[in-house]
C-alpha cells in the first residue's frame, strides 16, 4: 500500500513536471555549487532558463557572468554540477569576441599582422566563410536587419569591431539555437545598430530561442527583457521580473565606491617636442575594390582633445592604424606625425614611443601565459603583447596602477582567465602607464561596469588635463565623451 507521503510527493512531482512543460523550461541548475575551470559559483536559488524568454545576467566586472555562461554552455557534467534538462537535444551557442580567431583559422602572433598583406592573403572573406552555410535568402534578410549588406567581400580582419560583432551573431545562426548567450552585445555598436540588434534578438525569441545577455550596466537592459538574473561575488541571485527592477535593486548590485587613490604619474607627461601631432592630407585606404577611407583631411595640434566619431565601418580604427604606424598603407598617403612627414626616415618605434594606445580587439593579442601584472608592465614597451620581460621597477609601477583601479588582487592571475571587463581595465592601465604625450583611446570603456567606467573616466580627465597632453577618443556613446574634449572629427561610411 502506497503511503500518503509518497502519494503527496508523487503528486508534487507530476505537478512540477507539467508546470515545467507548460513553461517549456530548457534547463534548471539544481546544485548549490556550480564549478568550471577551477572557479566555483554559488547557486542558492536553483535558477531556470525558459524558452522564448530574454534574460539579462547582470553584475560587476569579475562577478562571475562569463563563468556562468561557460557552465550553461559546457559545464553540465563537470565536478558535482547538477543541471536538469535534455542537454543532448539542446543547441547552446555562446558568442565571444575572441571567436574572430576561430573564424579566421589563424592566431595572429602580433598586433600589426592584421594589416599586413602577406598575412591577410590567407584570411578568408565574409563570403568565403558563409558559403554553403547560410542560405542566401536568410543571409540577405539578416544583413538587411543588421545593416551589413556591404561586408560580403571584406576579409574578417578588416571588419570594424561593430561589424565583427554583428557578423558573429549571424554566423552562429546557421541554425536557430535553443539558447543564445551574448557577452555585452551592445559594445562596439553605434546607436542605429543597437536598435537593429534589439529588433533581431526580439524576433528570435519569438522563434523559440532563449536569449541570455551578459551585461554590466543596467542601462543596457532592453525593454523586451523578461527576467533579470543578478550575480555578485560569484553568487547567483534570485531571478526577478525585469519590470520589478528598480534603483534600489541596482544600487545594491552596483554599490557606490570611493574614488581611486592618487595615480602613480608625474605632474607632466613625457616630453612634448612637437607642434602638430597629426596632419592628414587627403588620406585614402582601400582593400581591393573596398574603399575604407576616401580623401580624409584632419589636423590635430599638440594639446588638443578630440572625439573621433562615426558609424560602424566608417573607418575610425583604420584611420588610427595609420597614425599608430600599424598599417602599411600609411606609406601611400601624405601626412605628418609629430612635425615630421611620414616616411622620411623615422622608424615605427619612433612613432609608437610617443603614443599610448588601446583598441577594442587588443586583448586578443595577449592570449598567452602572462599574468595581469606583466601585461600592465608591458605598457612601458612599444609593441602589443608580452615579448619583453619587465624589470622590478616597472613591475612596481604597474602594481601601483593596479591599486589605483582596485584590482591589485588580480595581479598574479593569468590574463586569459580574467573576465572581459577585468582584461579591459588591465589594458587601460597598460595604456596609461607609459605617460605618453598622445593618447589614442578607441572605445576605452568597452565592457566596463558602472563603477569601473567612473574610475577610468576620472583617470582620463586627470591625465589629459595636464598641460600639453593630446587626446583622440573614440566612442559610440555621447555621454562617454570626456568633458575635456573640445573638438570632433566625424567620419562618414563609404558606400
Amino acid at each position: 500500500m502506497i503511503s500518503l507521503t509518497k502519494l503527496t510527493n508523487l503528486s508534487n512531482f507530476v505537478q512540477s513536471y507539467f508546470i515545467m512543460k507548460a513553461k517549456d523550461i530548457l534547463l534548471t541548475a539544481v546544485s548549490e555549487k556550480l564549478q568550471y575551470m577551477g572557479r566555483t559559483m554559488h547557486n542558492p536559488h536553483q535558477f531556470s532558463i525558459e524558452r522564448n524568454k530574454c534574460y539579462a545576467i547582470i553584475g560587476e566586472n569579475g562577478s562571475g557572468k562569463s563563468t556562468l555562461a561557460q557552465i550553461i554552455e559546457k559545464g553540465w557534467n563537470i565536478c558535482t554540477n547538477v543541471i536538469r534538462g535534455d542537454k543532448n537535444s539542446l543547441t547552446i551557442k555562446n558568442i565571444e569576441f575572441s571567436d574572430i580567431h576561430s573564424l579566421t583559422g589563424s592566431n595572429a602572433s602580433y598586433y600589426q599582422q592584421r594589416f599586413e598583406a602577406t598575412h591577410n592573403d590567407d584570411i578568408p572573406t565574409v563570403g568565403e566563410i558563409i558559403a554553403n552555410r547560410i542560405p542566401s535568402e536568410r543571409w540577405n534578410d539578416m544583413c538587411q536587419r543588421l545593416s551589413l549588406s556591404d561586408i560580403i567581400h571584406k576579409r574578417i580582419n578588416f571588419l570594424s569591431s561593430g561589424e565583427l560583432r554583428k557578423f558573429l551573431i549571424i554566423n552562429l545562426f546557421t541554425e536557430i539555437p535553443d539558447i543564445l548567450i551574448i557577452d555585452n552585445p551592445y559594445i562596439g555598436l553605434d546607436a542605429p545598430s543597437r536598435d537593429l540588434l534589439n529588433e533581431f534578438l526580439l524576433s528570435i525569441t519569438h522563434e523559440g530561442t532563449a536569449v541570455l545577455m551578459l551585461l554590466c550596466n543596467p542601462s543596457d537592459i532592453p525593454q523586451f527583457c523578461d527576467f533579470v538574473l543578478p550575480i555578485k561575488d560569484m553568487t547567483i541571485g534570485a531571478t526577478i521580473s525585469a519590470n520589478e527592477c528598480n534603483n534600489d535593486f541596482f544600487n545594491k548590485l552596483f554599490p557606490a565606491k570611493d574614488s581611486f587613490c592618487d595615480m602613480p604619474i608625474d605632474s607632466k607627461c613625457n616630453t612634448i617636442d612637437f607642434d602638430t601631432a597629426i596632419e592628414l592630407n587627403g588620406c585614402n585606404v582601400n582593400y581591393g575594390s573596398t574603399i575604407i577611407l576616401r580623401d580624409v583631411h584632419w589636423t590635430v595640434k599638440a594639446g588638443e582633445k578630440w572625439a573621433l566619431l562615426g558609424a560602424n565601418g566608417s573607418g575610425k580604427s583604420t584611420l588610427l592604424s595609420l597614425v599608430y604606424a600599424d598599417n602599411p598603407q600609411s606609406y601611400r598617403n601624405s601626412f605628418i606625425l609629430f612635425d615630421r612627414k611620414r616616411g622620411t626616415g623615422e622608424s615605427i618605434w619612433d612613432i609608437k614611443r610617443r603614443i599610448g594606445y588601446i583598441s577594442p580587439e587588443m586583448h586578443l593579442y595577449f592570449n598567452d601565459v602572462a599574468d595581469m601584472l606583466t601585461v600592465v608592465a608591458s605598457g612601458f614597451f612599444d609593441n602589443v603583447g608580452c615579448f619583453r620581460r619587465p624589470n622590478d621597477d616597472q613591475k612596481a609601477i604597474a602594481m601601483l596602477w593596479l591599486k589605483s583601479f582596485g584590482i591589485e588582487h588580480l595581479a598574479s592571475r593569468r590574463f586569459p582567465t580574467l573576465s572581459s571587463g577585468e582584461q579591459r581595465i588591465a589594458l587601460i592601465a597598460r595604456t596609461l602607464i607609459k605617460n605618453a604625450p598622445l593618447l589614442i583611446l578607441d572605445e576605452p570603456l568597452h565592457g566596463l561596469d558602472i563603477t569601473k567606467k567612473k574610475l577610468v573616466a576620472q583617470a582620463i580627465e586627470h591625465i589629459t588635463n595636464r598641460q600639453g597632453q593630446t587626446l583622440i577618443y573614440v566612442t559610440h556613446y555621447d555621454n562617454e565623451i570626456p568633458t575635456c574634449v573640445t573638438k570632433i572629427k566625424r567620419l562618414q561610411k563609404e558606400i
